[in-house]
């Protein structure tokens, strides 16, 4: 059929149903054509007025639509409470959706006072009534206990009874049900079913989470490059999450080649659709120049969002640093202390250190060494080995001294790999202090905190193997050690080393490197090397008498 003898015979039902319009089915009818502008212009005015004239003479559908251009303000002005009326006139004589609908006024408070009880009954009766829309709603009201106890059995109950009339948010969240094993036996096989057959039917939910199935491996073997896929398929359908999921693919390239660009393209897609993830990543890419060019501005601008959005525990350490830096924003210490006390308090081990620095140094706030003891502590007992290193030195150099605890923090601090806590520890088994003494125990923890790039653990391993002290002299290592720590830039190492080219220890004798390093030590102030070096431009040693 040519679309000009389509138009003519819409036109012709237009004509009929205006002729007819006496009866309720047709003026139903003419308002639907006015609606969807079926053989004329669309008019909304006159949309309202059959379907109100319909709803008066009693027709249930016409009921229902005249309710809608009450909540959108469609043809008329809108009004909530005319738009309840009518879903509870709907009601009355037996329509369906209507039910659904008169549920959800008393849920949201639409036109009524809200009232969770009396939604919670009317979702029951058009979800018994078969109402696939209805049983996803009454999944929802006894999954988080909304107008009735929480009930996972029955929440159950009722997504599988909606996942089984094909609702794609109920398969969904059926899925998550056995994802979770809430409210049944937990069943990754049968999650990732569902999650699957509601991506199928177009949930961009459901894509997001059948993507980190294949991510994880749960339910199914893993695969990125299927993760990928369906992580792109939801974010293209506007899922947050997916948008978030799919720049971190590209990031690390994971099922797909890595691209820094288009993963900063996807978080800030998923940062400008709400996605807290999003906009923390977003910020380091912004911090970083990841994917687009640094801008300590943007990366501020967006973890102050995050903390807008009332969910930037994780981030009001990194606003505090950038007002304690004044990066991207003005420095201001006062608010650096003030976003270090909000991140501490909110169990920010990092914040907790980092406030514990200002209270000891008065940075943003009176110096404090009480409380700069009891939030090093709080770090501390929370893992953190930067607050373990700096607690024990406030309990040698503070107002509470105790050797044993400083030996036991810098313990703590040198098992987590605090290189200068090594260096420490190594003191204290050297001098006996907080507890046994111990040589080899000393070795020990000079040669860790050596080896992990410790100039000053470097210049006390030279000294032990020189002395045999823990280990056999052996002065070859002397000397290697004295090199690297001097090197490293130890002036005490270098003047060790003057002594090593000057008598040959470990190497051979050497007067013009000895020379060089009399002559680094007291460039750096070093003052016997600056004794050392006079005495050398004196008698000639390794440069021209002076």
């Amino acid at each position: 059929m040519s679309s000009n003898n389509t138009k003519e015979n819409l036109e012709k039902a237009f004509y009929h149903y205006q002729e007819v319009a006496e009866s309720d089915n047709e003026k139903v009818s003419l308002g639907t054509c006015h609606y969807i502008e079926e053989g004329m212009e669309k008019n909304l005015e006159k949309v309202f007025y059959w379907y109100q004239k319909a709803a008066e003479n009693g027709n249930k559908k016409a009921m229902n639509n005249l309710t809608i251009c009450y909540e959108n303000g469609e043809g008329t002005e809108k009004n909530l409470e005319k738009a309840f009326y009518w879903y509870q006139r709907a009601v009355e004589n037996g329509d369906e959706k209507a039910i659904n609908n008169l549920a959800i006024c008393y849920e949201n408070g639409e036109g009524i006072e809200k009232n969770l009880e009396k939604s919670f009954y009317w979702y029951q009766k058009s979800a018994e009534n078969g109402y696939k829309n209805a049983m996803k709603h009454l999944s929802n009201c006894y999954y988080h206990g909304k107008g009735k106890e929480k009930n996972l059995q029955k929440a159950y109950y009722w997504f599988q009874k909606g996942a089984e009339k094909n609702h794609v948010i109920a398969m969904n969240n059926l899925a998550i049900c056995y994802e979770k094993g809430e409210g049944t036996e937990k069943s990754l096989e049968k999650a990732y079913y569902w999650y699957q057959k509601s991506a199928e039917n177009g949930c961009e939910k459901a894509m997001n989470n059948l993507a980190v199935c294949y991510y994880r491996g749960e339910g199914t073997e893993k695969n990125f490059e299927k993760a990928f896929y369906w992580f792109q398929k939801a974010a293209e359908n506007g899922s947050e999450k997916a948008m978030y999921n799919l720049g971190n693919c590209y990031f690390k390239g994971k099922g797909t080649e890595k691209n820094l660009k288009k993963a900063f393209y996807w978080y800030q897609k998923a940062a400008e659709n709400g996605d807290k993830n999003g906009m923390l990543n977003l910020a380091f890419c912004y911090k970083n120049g990841e994917g687009t060019e640094k801008s300590l501005e943007k990366a501020f601008y967006w973890w102050q969002q995050k903390i807008v959005e009332n969910d930037g525990e994780d981030v009001m350490n990194n606003l505090a640093i950038c007002y304690e830096n004044g990066e991207g924003i003005e420095k201001n210490l006062e608010k650096a202390f003030y976003w270090y006390h909000k991140a501490a308090e909110n169990g920010d081990k990092l914040a907790m250190n980092n406030l514990a620095l200002c209270y000891e140094k008065g940075v943003g706030t009176e110096r404090n060494l009480e409380k700069a003891l009891y939030w090093y502590q709080k770090a501390a007992e929370n893992g953190n080995e930067d607050a373990m290193h700096a607690l024990a030195v406030l309990y040698i150099k503070g107002i509470d001294k105790n050797f044993e605890k400083a030996f036991y923090w810098y313990q703590k601090a040198a098992e987590k790999s605090h290189i200068e806590a090594m260096n420490n520890l190594a003191n204290f088994y050297e001098n006996g202090e907080g507890t046994e003494k111990n040589l080899e125990k000393a070795f020990y923890w000079y040669q860790k905190a050596a080896e992990n790039g410790n100039n000053v653990a470097m210049n006390n391993l030279g000294r032990w193997y020189y002395k045999g002290k823990g280990t056999e002299r052996n002065l070859e290592k002397v000397f290697y050690w004295y090199q690297k720590s001097a090197e490293d830039g130890n002036e005490d190492a270098m003047c060790a080393l003057v002594v090593c080219y000057k008598y040959g220890i470990g190497t051979e004798k050497g007067l013009e490197k000895a020379f060089y390093w009399c002559q680094k030590a007291a460039e750096k102030d070093h003052i016997l090397a600056m004794h050392n070096l006079a005495i050398c431009y004196e008698n000639g040693e390794g440069t021209e008498r002076i």
